[in-house]
């Protein structure tokens, strides 16, 4: 039993071992080739204002865009019950209110989860340019980038990451290490049910 429990401890301290030198170098990369969408992932927003974490997404895929990366920005996120807005609208009307034109902002409104939103994305985007093999820079924060790139490869896409450096996550350590280790779990909960 004793080998047990000891072979359960080495096998969990690897895995965060893994998981987190995976999430601590994807954080850093940061890639701008010119692609068919910008696919900002969905944060939290208040009644139409996006919060602060989701602002500092867009304000960074609005960058982007200004730099000529894509000429499509793919919002992504529904809404709680009883939030009369979603994600995915309220950073549209974001980004148009900072001179992003309309024709030029995708709306994707139904997903909750980082694997939604780049399938919904995908949906709205297959739709919309009728292209194989899709090009996309995805826009979220850093300690998110290789789990979103690893799901948006999953689902077809050929993406690229390229994270916020705004986020108030980012700027305090607590918050950033809980995320981080939000992130080892979730990669292994994708990890575990994609292969069902």
């Amino acid at each position: 039993m004793r080998r047990v429990v000891i072979g359960i401890i080495i096998a969990a301290v690897l895995y965060f071992a893994v998981t987190t030198a995976l999430v601590a170098v994807w954080m850093d990369k940061d890639e701008r080739p010119k692609v068919d969408a910008i696919v900002v992932l969905g944060a939290a927003q208040y009644d139409g204002r996006p919060s602060a974490i989701y602002a500092a997404r867009l304000e960074h895929a609005v960058d982007l865009y200004r730099d000529g990366v894509a000429p499509l920005i793919v919002f992504t996120g529904g809404n709680e019950p009883g939030d009369r807005f979603t994600e995915g609208g309220s950073g549209a009307r974001w980004a148009q209110e900072h001179g992003i034109p309309s024709d030029a902002t995708l709306v994707e409104e139904k997903s909750r989860t980082t694997y939604e939103n780049l399938a919904g994305a995908k949906r709205v985007l297959d739709t919309h340019l009728r292209r194989n093999r899709l090009k996309v820079v995805v826009v979220s924060d850093p300690f998110h980038m290789f789990r979103a790139i690893k799901q948006a490869d999953d689902l077809g896409f050929v993406a690229y990451p390229s994270p916020t450096r705004t986020s108030p996550i980012s700027a305090s350590h607590v918050s950033l290490t809980a995320a981080v280790l939000r992130e080892d779990l979730a990669l292994g909960g994708y990890l575990i049910t994609r292969g069902r």
